[in-house]
């Protein structure tokens, strides 16, 4: 009996859902979501606020610059959704901000496991704090750096969650040697033309030789995590350099 592929609800919680359009619109997610496999939603924060202006900011306590994010419209509108859910989901709540957790891959691959995510973009200045202390589940940031809002950063929690729901990917192999699933980074990778304006392909990957191809390219990810990111290796080594 065949069993019902895995399905993955995610609702984005955002000050401006038109940013969402074009890219859950193409290439795999757009396919995902016609198969069943994804279902992402996306959420206007202002439908939840009940003044005429749809006002959902205010200045921050204790004076500084920016806009703060309101709690209320935030509240209600991850509350309306949960209370819409089936009592199977459970949904699990992120809120995306500068100074969360940062995303991994490991962390990717926990998320896919959920049925159901609400992505809360954090925008202006920040978000209140009491969103972060009593309302998400989970404070999520995708680099040591700063973004304009919490758009692009929910945009890559889905690309990079949605990837690994089993049946979203048309071959699940692509998925066994990448980048960040091991120590180290992956191998780079060729195609034809084999010889582009004097550029050649290394000749062991047209040798047909399987045993040096993978001897090459685990040399290649070893040399290409030294040179790039030698934090891995250390990591992975208990802060002793492995090579």
């Amino acid at each position: 009996m065949r069993t019902k592929p895995a399905v993955l609800t995610i609702d984005i919680v955002t000050l401006f859902p038109s940013f969402f359009k074009g890219p859950l619109k193409e290439s795999i997610l757009k396919r995902a979501q016609q198969r069943g496999i994804l279902k992402i939603r996306v959420h206007d924060l202002r439908d939840h606020t009940y003044d005429r202006h749809k006002t959902a900011d205010d200045k921050p306590f204790g004076g500084g610059p920016g806009m703060v994010m309101k709690p209320e419209p935030i509240f209600e509108c991850v509350e309306s959704l949960k209370a819409k859910s089936k009592p199977e989901e459970r949904p699990w709540t992120v809120l995306l901000e500068a100074k969360g957790e940062r995303l991994t891959q490991s962390l990717a691959a926990e998320l896919a496991r959920k049925q159901r995510l609400i992505l809360i973009a954090g925008h202006y200045e920040g978000v209140d704090g009491r969103v972060g202390d009593f309302l998400a589940d989970q404070i999520l940031s995708i680099g040591d750096f700063v973004t304009m809002g919490g758009e692009a950063p929910a945009l890559c929690v889905i690309e990079a969650v949605g990837r690994l729901v089993p049946g979203v990917l048309g071959n699940k192999d692509s998925l066994e040697q990448e980048s960040f699933l091991s120590a180290g980074l992956e191998y780079p990778q060729y195609t034809r033309p084999r010889d582009y304006r004097g550029m050649k392909v290394p000749d062991v990957l047209v040798s047909g030789n399987h045993k040096e191809v993978l001897k090459w390219r685990e040399e290649q990810s070893r040399k290409m995590t030294r040179d790039r990111r030698p934090d891995l290796l250390e990591k992975e080594s208990g802060g002793k350099k492995r090579f």
